[in-house]
Order: structure tokens, then sequence, then C-alpha cells
């Protein structure tokens, strides 16, 4: 099955898939399972649940986001362009049915319930969205007489209004910065960009003055005394207990009276519990995945993969900086993922896809195999 003579869709796969990536999201998996298992039993116990709910589920949702991330994978830049279509249209019509039919939770609705599952569905609207951003990006760029550039800030208002409504200001504005690094990439002019921050930055200013949900948190950042930041608070005390080689597993304090110390503050947990340098290691692996898409996106010659996987490793880190930076009391907290460590089956899954995604358009293959990106035929390259 292996051999380089022998023509069958998983040898090709496997020689052209960049294994040095692949092992880094594979370990980046491993240790979301022994996090689990460190992180979520004293929730669980808390709200009446077995010791081993979240865990269990989490090695649920483990098994359909392999086989997406690896199924993705195997998909050319054209079925994935397709596929992120699809799924972009789908996530958009299950927002409109969240914002009618679902269930508000602290003031926000984010969840619908489809058949007995939790699904929030703006998690996998992200990826989707910056491939059909980036296949937009790539189109003005070959031809400058499409409106290729309005068509995609025309998409980026219709996912951010969406968002807005939820409200989910952390994923509006991690949309917001994955599609101004995405315009930059593509060679837009430094005004346009500086244009761009300016009116994120009146709507920030604009969410603090009309949402007091928003203004609490910036205000709690600002000045911990004007409110509870029992959250934070823990998580901090939890990197000073762990000190660089942590408590050991099972010792944490922090977890037994954090409410989301397996979901958004598990980074703090593993701080704790296994110490700073195995913070570090998650770092370092996170960072890995990042710079190595990017390496890799930059060598091809085809413009939508170079956009697309930019892109998607851009918003991959930028969600696990948001993450780390709450953890640290570097930023206002915000409820943000940290990347295949957190639990959550419609995060976990939808970070499967967008990886699976980054796997395909990295995959080097001869020129002779490259299919045409589009009717009006592409320079070929490397998918």
């Amino acid at each position: 099955m292996l051999a380089r003579d022998q023509r069958t869709p998983f040898s090709d796969w496997w020689w052209t898939v960049d294994k040095l990536l692949l092992g880094a999201i594979m370990a980046l998996m491993l240790g979301g399972v022994i996090l689990s298992l460190a992180a979520s039993p004293p929730v669980a116990t808390r709200i009446g649940l077995d010791p081993f709910h979240f865990f269990s589920r989490h090695m649920l949702f483990l098994l359909p986001s392999l086989l997406v991330l690896i199924g993705v994978s195997f998909l050319s830049p054209r079925q994935i362009r397709r596929l992120a279509l699809l799924v972009f249209v789908v996530s958009v019509l299950l927002i409109v049915a969240t914002l009618v039919f679902g269930a508000e939770v602290k003031g926000s609705r984010r969840w619908i319930t489809l058949l007995g599952v939790n699904i929030q569905a703006s998690e996998s609207a992200k990826p989707a969205f910056v491939v059909m951003a980036a296949w937009l990006f790539a189109e003005s760029t070959k031809r400058p007489e499409m409106p290729a550039t309005s068509m995609a800030m025309v998409l980026l208002l219709t996912l951010v209004a969406l968002l807005v409504m939820e409200p989910d200001f952390g994923q509006t504005m991690l949309i917001l910065m994955v599609w101004g690094a995405l315009f930059f990439i593509a060679g837009m002019r430094m005004i346009w960009v500086a244009g761009l921050a300016g009116a994120a930055m009146a709507g920030l200013f604009s969410a603090y003055l009309l949402v007091p949900h928003v203004a609490g948190r910036i205000r709690r950042f600002l000045n911990p005394a004007s409110g509870d930041t029992f959250q934070v608070d823990m998580a901090m005390e939890a990197f000073w207990n762990g000190g660089w080689f942590g408590l050991g597993p099972g010792e944490g304090i922090a977890k037994r009276s954090l409410p989301d110390s397996h979901t958004d503050f598990v980074f703090a947990v593993a701080a704790e519990e296994f110490g700073i340098i195995l913070c570090l290691a998650l770092v370092g692996l996170f960072a890995f995945v990042v710079i190595r898409t990017l390496t890799r996106a930059y060598a091809s010659e085809d413009m939508f993969s170079r956009f697309a996987a930019s892109g998607l490793a851009i918003l991959f880190g930028m969600q696990a900086a948001i993450n780390m930076a709450v953890n640290l009391q570097l930023i206002p907290a915000k409820g943000m993922t940290l990347p295949f460590i957190s639990y959550g089956g419609s995060s976990i899954i939808s970070l499967a896809y967008g990886v699976g995604m980054m796997l395909a358009l990295t995959r080097q293959r001869p020129r002779t195999e490259v299919e045409s990106m589009n009717a009006a035929g592409v320079a070929r390259g490397y998918a």
C-alpha cells in the first residue's frame, strides 16, 4: 500500500503529505486527551455528572475528528473549494436557525440542538470562511476586472453581522483579524489595511459603549477591583503553584474551583499539574504547526493554495494565542477554546476540518499531477 511504484490513493497521500506537520497535530491531539483526563473530572463532579463524563465525550468526539482530518487531507484544491462553499452555506443557515430557535445562555444564542447534539455553527463557519475568502483574493490577483475583493468584503460583513447578533465578539474579532491578514497577504495596499484596523477599533469601541457584557470584561481587565475576576485570578495562581515542573498529575488545586477548567482555562491546569515546561512545549507545537504551514504555503505556486493555507494557519495560531493570553491575563477574558486541547465537540471537529484542509493544501504533488484550479486556468504548481 505504501510502495512508491503502486499508484493508490493512500500511497499518493502518504508520499505527499507533510508528515512532520501531521505528527505535530497528532501530538496536540494526544496532549488534549491527557489534559482532558486531568482537568475535566472535578468539573463533572461539581455539576453532578459521572467524573469521566467530559473525558468520555472528548474521546467520543476524537474519533470522528480523526476521520474528518484524514479524509479532508485527501482532497484536491478544487474539492476543498467546493466543500468549503457547502460548509459555509450550511453553517450560515445553522447560525440563522440558532438566532431564531437556539436557547439563550448568559445573554447569547450560540448553540442549537439537532438530533440531540449541541452544535455551535460558528465553529464550522470559520475555516470555511477563510477558504472562501482566500479563493476570492486569489481570483482578484488573476483577474483584476472581477469584483472579487468586494465579494470578499460582503462575505466578511455577512458573517460578522451574524456573529454580532448572537452576540459572539470573540469569534468576530478572530474573523476580522484573519480576514485582515489575508487581505494583507494578497498584496493590498497598507492604506486599506490601516483603514480596516481603524474600522475594527471603532467597532470594538462601539461594543464597549453599547454592550454591557463587553464593557464589563474590558473594565475588569483594566481594573480588576471593578468586578469579579475569580477565574483569571485562579488561572494565574495555577501558574504560580505549578512552577517549572508542576505539582504532578492529578495534584492541581485550581481545577477544583475553576468552572471552565476543561475548556477556556485548560492551559492553566496544564501549568499547575505539569509545569511551565509543558506549557512551553505546547506553545512550541502550536508555533511549529503555524510556521511549517506558512513555509509550505509560501513555496506553493498556486495563489489559492498559498492564501488558503496561510489563512488557515493564522486562524489556528490566533485562536491558540488568544486562549493562552486570556489564561495569562494579557487580554480580557473571552470564550475561546485551545485547539485540540480544550473540551468541545463542535470545536474539535471544526478544527479537524480546518487542519485537514491545511494538510491537503500543503501536500507536494508533481507539477504533472496538479489539477486545473478553475475554468480560466491557473499556472501549474504544487498543490
